[in-house]
């Protein structure tokens, strides 16, 4: 199936053309005849599956056909969770919409106030937004929504989590009631539905390569991890590698991240720091750095790293496992893109076990437990692990390991042990006494 036979204008066609597009993805292939027919959406697809194009393109498919009524505000509005995704969602509408006459804007925090303003009492095809803004402009009344006629909402579990939907329900209610409201997320389920059930009237479901069969594409183990001491030791052998050609760190803080780029820097690796205290303008060029290979390094929190769009990123790593097991989807999402191979280590501390089976039940597999030699933990896991088979076995990416047997079905099963690289201080050092670990 081409773009074509979706009958979208021929402007939106000739820029997908020069974006290099040639066929739509399963999820554009659903979206955009039922977005285009008019239909309410509930759609559930998951990160680097074209969604945003699923409804960039029917959007302004129907700006360029319907005539604008007079007036000033937004004729669409997309809601994202983040300033990354809205810059991201930005982007997409500038290239998609590179041939068409449409003026489109973006209203987030961490930017000066006056422009949007000012901005905001002109007349506007589509306006990208985060909900935390624009509720600052909707309660000192900057926003006029009379002509407003499709509201998007974009990752909307996120929205959810971030504690934005309050926020989202009453701009919702400011708007026309007879609008097209198109809602994307990675889960339709729980409190996600029952927010489509408020905002949305009669829409059709749309669900596309749910989680478990997500990402076969990444390798992902995990290590288990003493203390801080031995998860930077781990992270330190990992990030040795050549194997690592650019990589994002997830923390679970932005005062971990910030510590921890500055850590690895000291180490010589060329790393930085991305989170949401970060100005809009430094966080816009830490990953222009990244896009240009200046940095290697990323090290992010989820927040910051939502929507974050890197080609060739070859591993995620997993500092701090996330407190939501979807998180790890998203997170482990950044890699193994377009058809790529990636990698996801996750470092897993004594306090993380209950979360790392939440990740097991969300992803139905059993990641696979790698040890290094010289880097062995010293207790056992905490609870009955079986090792499940994965599609992919590990590569040979990190220097010579051998699979200890075990009996058939993973009973008895140990984990891949990796041989560490010999270094200076041979190894992961133990005092007497106290298995103290040599910095």
């Amino acid at each position: 199936m081409s773009f074509s036979e979706l009958n979208l204008d021929p402007s939106l066609l000739r820029a997908l053309d020069a974006c290099g597009f040639s066929s739509p993805t399963d999820i554009q292939r659903e979206a955009i005849p039922a977005a285009l027919r008019g239909r309410d959406l509930m759609a559930s697809a998951q990160t680097g599956t074209g969604k945003t194009a699923a409804f960039v393109l029917p959007t302004l498919h129907r700006l360029l056909a319907k005539k604008p009524a007079p007036g000033i505000g937004p004729r669409v509005l997309v809601l994202t969770p983040t300033r990354e995704l809205a810059t991201q969602v930005t982007d997409s509408v500038r290239a998609m919409g590179k041939f068409c006459r449409l003026r489109s804007a973006s209203v987030v925090g961490g930017t000066p106030y006056p422009p949007q303003i000012k901005m905001l009492r002109q007349p506007l095809d589509l306006l990208v937004a985060t909900p935390g803004r624009l509720i600052d402009h909707f309660e000192n009344g900057r926003l006029d929504f009379s002509r407003l006629e499709i509201l998007i909402l974009d990752e909307a579990d996120r929205m959810l989590d971030m504690g934005f939907i309050d926020d989202v329900e009453r701009i919702a209610a400011a708007l026309p009631t007879e609008r097209q409201t198109l809602l994307f997320s990675a889960t339709l389920e729980g409190e996600v539905n029952n927010v489509a059930k408020r905002l949305l009237r009669d829409p059709q479901r749309i669900q596309i390569a749910g989680v478990k069969s997500n990402h076969d594409s990444i390798e992902q183990h995990i290590h288990q991890a003493d203390d801080i001491r031995h998860k930077h030791a781990l992270l330190s052998y990992h990030l040795d590698s050549a194997e690592v050609s650019q990589a994002v760190i997830f923390t679970a803080t932005k005062r971990s991240a910030d510590d921890l780029a500055k850590q690895l820097s000291e180490k010589g690796h060329r790393s930085a720091a991305l989170h949401g205290d970060m100005s809009q303008g430094a966080r816009r060029r830490t990953i222009d750095r990244m896009h240009r290979g200046q940095c290697r390094v990323l090290v992010a929190t989820d927040v910051a790293a939502r929507g974050l769009d890197i080609k060739g990123l070859s591993h995620v790593f997993n500092f701090d496992l996330p407190m939501v097991a979807e998180d790890y989807v998203h997170r482990i999402g950044r890699t193994g893109r377009g058809g790529a191979s990636g990698t996801a280590v996750s470092l897993v501390g004594p306090q993380d076990w209950d979360k790392l089976a939440r990740i097991e039940k969300l992803t139905g597999r059993s990641i696979v437990r790698n040890v290094v030699e010289g880097l062995e933990p010293r207790h056992p896991e905490p609870r009955p692990f079986k090792q499940k088979s994965n599609k992919r076995r590990p590569s040979g990416g990190y220097g010579q390991k051998r699979r200890f047997g075990g009996k058939p079905n993973g009973g008895g099963n140990k984990p891949t042990v990796h041989h560490k690289r010999p270094s200076g201080n041979g190894g992961r050092n133990r005092s007497a006494g106290n298995g103290s670990r040599a910095s």
